[in-house]
């Protein structure tokens, strides 16, 4: 494998996009602020079709005939359509261009949406959700390579930071909608919105964003090329580390998402619009601490520095979670769960976009491969852990704790033994000064 400082790799690179890689930066520049919000808004669509539901589950377990364990297959099924899809969008955008496969990946979820608001039983919903991730993941995987295109180094870095305050209104809103939906209709109405926005986002994306990816550029290769610069990529230690770093670390974050609404709303008694408020509220503390990381830790503390520290925040809210989980405190309301997941909830906005911003500097010429990368590790993974905290039934919380705490011992356990951060070469600070010199 190759070292973090190897040959293959070029992560010393000014932090302006140049006219080589990016013709269109003039009209981009002009236009940041729009570009920014079409990118934040690509990058809400899991937030979207996953959180926004996240209230109905209980009544689609009652409403379908259902127990909790196969409708949270629904979440499942959505999430491991978005990580295969990225395999064939994310090379797919290499090959011709960002927008095409952007495009035609959104008329295709508008489509799957619309059908899951139809779905006479719970295997139709699965396959549905399956289909929608399968079309959405060209949101995800094409707005990181997108950042790629355009941004280096701590720039890059700050940008993520950027599109997590964005996207992170998503899951802050999407719950509380979903919540206030179901006082006027049923689970099917969350899905009709979801259709609307889809509809809306395309037409955006139609008319507002350019091409990124100059066609000089561009891969000509098939499946084989595809397939030999994924290996590349996998080669390099460090990248490797990072990608599975992030995707242990969304494991975490998907086991809550994916358990939450029976722990709040089944064990604790809360309604769904007081999880939707908790729900909420934990996202404003990953938004804000994303902000923290992208406008006054990046650029003065290191991001490996950084990324650790985050991972072992997670680590110990997760540590407290099975204690209380497992009465070692005695009983405990839902007043200390709740800190507890937003301390955790609040660490994953550093821990995600350096895990991103770190794996991406490793590459530059196959910016949709490496984002395909980066997002179906972290959805496979996710997609394995969701279905593990309900295996002991609606009762109990230990599940939940118990797989957040191993996914995030597994992140560090990546993170410090296959990107050694002590050699420092990657950090975003190293890669500005020597940019700068």
């Amino acid at each position: 494998m190759a070292d973090r400082g190897g040959p293959t790799q070029d992560v010393s690179r000014t932090a302006v996009p140049t006219t080589t890689t990016q013709p269109p930066g003039r009209s981009l520049r002009r236009t940041g602020l729009l570009v920014t919000l079409v990118l934040g808004g690509l990058t809400a669509t899991p937030p979207l079709a996953m959180d926004m539901y996240l209230p109905a589950l209980p009544e689609v377990t009652r409403s379908l005939h259902a127990p909790a364990a196969t409708v949270q297959l629904t979440l499942t099924a959505c999430l491991a359509g978005m990580a295969l899809g990225q395999l064939v969008v994310g090379p797919m955008s290499d090959r011709w261009g960002r927008r095409r496969p952007l495009l035609a990946g959104l008329a295709v979820y508008v489509v799957a949406t619309a059908l899951c608001a139809l779905a006479p039983t719970v295997e139709f919903l699965v396959a549905f959700r399956l289909a929608q991730g399968l079309a959405g993941a060209a949101a995800i995987v094409i707005a990181r390579a997108v950042v790629r295109d355009l941004y280096d180094g701590v720039e890059m870095a700050r940008f993520f930071s950027t599109l997590m305050l964005i996207s992170g209104v998503a899951p802050i809103v999407a719950p509380l909608i979903g919540g206030q939906i179901l006082r006027v209709t049923d689970w099917r109405g969350v899905f009709v919105v979801l259709t609307a926005v889809g509809v809306l986002l395309a037409g955006v994306v139609w008319r507002k964003l350019p091409e990124t990816l100059p066609s000089e550029d561009r891969h000509s290769g098939g499946v084989g090329e595809a397939l030999r610069a994924m290996r590349g990529l996998l080669a390099d230690r460090a990248f490797a580390g990072y990608t599975l770093a992030g995707g242990f670390a969304f494991a975490a974050l998907f086991a809550y998402i994916s358990a939450s609404p029976f722990v709040i709303q089944e064990i604790y008694g809360a309604s769904p619009q007081t999880f939707s408020l908790l729900f909420g509220l934990n996202s404003v503390g990953l938004v804000v601490v994303g902000q923290i990381n992208g406008k006054v830790l990046v650029g003065r503390v290191s991001l490996d520095r950084v990324l650790g520290v985050g991972l072992a925040i997670v680590i110990l809210a997760a540590t407290a979670l099975l204690l209380m989980s497992l009465g070692a405190f005695g009983e405990v309301g839902l007043t200390p769960v709740a800190a507890a997941l937003f301390v955790l909830m609040s660490a994953m906005g550093v821990t995600l976009p350096n895990t991103q911003a770190l794996a991406l500097l490793r590459t530059k010429n196959a910016a949709g491969s490496a984002s395909a990368l980066l997002g179906t590790s972290s959805f496979l993974i996710g997609a394995v852990a969701s279905p593990l905290v309900g295996i002991a039934g609606e009762d109990t919380a230990v599940p939940m704790a118990v797989v957040q705490l191993a996914a995030a011992l597994v992140a560090l356990a990546c993170f410090m033994g296959m990107c050694r951060p002590w050699n420092g070469r990657a950090d975003g600070r190293a890669v500005a000064e020597g940019a700068e010199n």
